[in-house]
């Protein structure tokens, strides 16, 4: 079994040199056939696991959002980003408490974002810019720094410019913040949201060396090798994957209610296939038929 030190390491080294990609699993199923498919690292979507709850995204609790951290950590023997979202806490000594409860769960990634989220607004009367003041925000991503390197430095720390994600799509505001993470000791910066090949450009220069994450959430963007070229070192697809799987479920269950048609179910994954993934020693059941 791969330990929680040899996840840590791992990701690390993915993070010097070339592009991969870590795509987002929403539970320990999803979790698992990713890895089969010889990804080398994965990361949580704050939406896709609030979705699977009957939750909108953003309206899990940290002590939630921490057990699903913990289980989806376990579950693989690759290492796990966590989609930390804002921190959990209200102010930096709260950011710092909440990483430290994260960083046990056993993650080797964790990502700070800068928006204010529905959690914060309701508890902060008056707040409604849609992203923290600078100072604000870097003093948060300084007191994920502080925790990580408490509990012993080696979990990677990622800080998210959500600029393009808010209404906000000033490239120049974009990397003034991504600079001043970096500079507050994020590993890896991430600013979701940005498209066109000269923000993706700019983004790598302006960190660099330090390496950037992208996030690709709809067909014919870019493909790996394009998104290589420009100097990406990690590319995630968010909820996209989750999005994906409840597209094909929502339109075989239209089908059904809508229409009397079980046409939606063609795709269907093969039961045999998905025991064999999860459990290697389950007998075969005749004609591959799964109740």
């Amino acid at each position: 079994m791969t330990t929680t030190t040899d996840k840590r390491r791992a990701f690390r080294r993915l993070h010097e040199s070339g592009c991969f990609v870590i795509p987002n699993p929403w539970d320990v199923g999803s979790a698992r056939y990713l890895e089969s498919l010889g990804f080398k690292a994965l990361a949580t979507t704050s939406s896709g696991s609030a979705w699977s709850l009957a939750r909108a995204d953003g309206a899990l609790s940290c002590e939630q959002v921490l057990e699903h951290l913990a289980r989806m950590a376990a579950a693989t023997d690759v290492p796990l980003n966590a989609d930390f979202e804002d921190g959990f806490g209200l102010d930096s000594a709260g950011v710092a408490e909440s990483v430290r409860l994260a960083v046990a769960t056993g993650i080797a990634g964790l990502s700070i974002e800068d928006s204010i989220g529905p959690r914060q607004r309701g508890q902060r009367p008056g707040a409604h810019a849609p992203l923290f003041e600078l100072n604000v925000a870097v003093e948060r991503v300084q007191a994920a720094r502080r925790a990580i390197d408490a509990a012993g430095g080696d979990v990677l720390l990622v800080a998210r410019a959500e600029c393009f994600l808010v209404g906000l799509p000033d490239i120049d505001m974009t990397i003034a913040r991504l600079k001043a993470y970096a500079s507050a000791g994020a590993d890896c910066l991430y600013a979701p949201g940005i498209r066109a090949r000269e923000h993706i450009r700019a983004v790598v220069e302006a960190v660099r060396p330090k390496p950037v994450n992208l996030l690709v959430s709809a067909p014919g963007e870019f493909t790996v090798a394009q998104i290589a070229e420009l100097g990406v070192r990690r590319v995630s697809v968010g909820g996209a994957l989750a999005r994906a799987a409840w597209g094909g479920f929502m339109r075989a269950a239209r089908d059904i209610a809508e229409r009397g048609s079980f046409a939606g179910l063609a795709d269907a994954a093969s039961g045999q296939a998905l025991n064999s993934l999860f459990d290697s020693q389950l007998p075969a059941r005749a004609g591959g038929h799964v109740s």
